[in-house]
């Protein structure tokens, strides 16, 4: 994996890509942030060693390098996910080719179910927590601790620094922004009405189908991280109602210029 990183990252500085300071993932209907990137190269995820390729339809599949907020930065425009049928280490495979190009933080954006009550759609919460019900590791592979400490410490994943600034940020713009804890689950199906308590009962706020494998590595590697929740519906099991895809990609769109606000002022900040 060591020699697959390097080619990638190789072939994307040989294509204009410099030493990004941040990196960002950016989850579902939530890439409208990229209008206030002064983009510098980018490049699809199919074209680039060794990359996955996004398959989603509303996952776009392109790795962006820019300047926001004064800082340069690498977007990955679109995520991957172990539902698609890639691996732990597919799904995190571009945070350590990320990591490889220089990035000293990473930023996650996701868009996930309020299983919190009192948590309503369009709103947004800071992820504090997690707990990973996607069955394995994105460490669990022979020759991990060639990469970084096997036994990755995960008693403060999310950067509480970057946590409280987000939060100033949110009072300072009037953002209502929850905190709680995010649980991953494999997906690509919704969850039932008795998955829904059950998850409730062992303490999720929101759920959602991605972003603790990158969190993982992201504490892998020593890179502080924060992650922001797009809450897209709302999943109370006595009133649980059939999904619809479309307005979950409204909600996200609803939600997203306070989420634009936060990434880019904390950017500016750090």
């Amino acid at each position: 994996m060591i020699n697959y990183i390097e080619e990638s990252a190789n072939f994307l500085k040989e294509r204009g890509f410099g030493t990004p300071e941040i990196g960002i993932i950016l989850g579902t209907g939530l890439g409208q942030i990229l209008d206030k990137v002064e983009v510098e190269a980018e490049m699809s995820y199919n074209h680039i060693p060794n990359f996955p390729t996004a398959t989603v339809e509303f996952h776009k599949g392109k790795l962006i390098y820019g300047s926001l907020s004064g800082k340069k930065v690498i977007v990955m425009q679109g995520r991957f996910h172990l539902y698609e049928g890639y691996t732990l280490q597919d799904v995190t495979f571009p945070v350590r080719v990320m990591r490889a190009l220089g990035i000293e933080k990473l930023l996650v954006s996701n868009a996930s179910g309020a299983i919190n009550s009192t948590f309503k759609k369009g709103e947004i919460m800071l992820i504090d927590d997690h707990i990973n019900l996607q069955g394995g590791s994105p460490l669990g592979f022979r020759g991990v601790e060639k990469m970084g400490e096997r036994f990755v410490d995960m008693s403060a994943p999310y950067d509480p620094t970057m946590n409280k600034q987000l939060e100033d940020i949110a009072s300072e713009n009037n953002i209502k922004l929850h905190k709680g804890v995010y649980v991953s689950v494999f997906g690509p199906q919704l969850e039932t009405k008795a998955e829904y308590r059950y998850l409730k009962i062992i303490g999720a706020d929101a759920v959602g189908m991605s972003t603790v494998p990158e969190i993982i590595v992201a504490n892998h590697l020593g890179l502080p991280v924060a992650a922001l929740s797009v809450l897209t519906d709302e999943c109370d099991p006595e009133r649980l109602k059939p999904v619809n895809i479309d307005d979950i990609i409204a909600q996200a769109k609803k939600a997203e210029p306070n989420m634009i606000t936060l990434f880019t002022e904390l950017i500016g900040q750090l």
